[in-house]
């Protein structure tokens, strides 16, 4: 029986996304995303940020290479994994990403919203 591993994470992209081609057909991506966290201690809000490392696989990554960029907002869901390794010196080394199994991406906005115009034939909808 497998154990409970999920994984939904919010947030902005820090750099483009990078893309690796495998001989057996395979397409990767991976991209680091900023996720933020506001609270508040002593009084005072603050901003506490966490980066992640992404590698999402094949058609998931495809559509990430065609539609993310540095600054793209971001909802991942997949998985954490562990690599684990050692260096020349022998010495052991690990970090955990996540291998993302779905990425939606959030809306793009040109503008900021008070500059956006409504079309003039619109129709408003009234205001209770």
């Amino acid at each position: 029986m497998n154990s409970l591993n999920s994984v939904l994470i919010e947030g902005n992209l820090v750099h483009d996304p990078e893309k690796q081609e495998f001989d057996s057909g395979s397409k990767l991506c991976r991209f680091t995303m900023a996720s933020n966290r506001w609270f508040s201690q002593d009084n005072e809000k603050k901003t506490e940020v966490s980066y992640f490392d992404i590698e999402v696989w094949n058609k998931v990554a495809e559509s990430c290479l065609k539609t993310l960029a540095k600054g793209r907002g971001v909802r991942v869901v997949g998985r954490l994994k562990q690599d684990r390794w050692a260096d020349k010196d022998g010495k052991n080394h690990s970090k955990v990403k996540v291998v993302g199994e779905t990425v939606e991406f959030k809306t793009q906005f040109d503008k900021k919203p008070s500059e956006v115009k409504e079309p003039e034939d619109a129709e408003k909808e009234p205001v209770f």
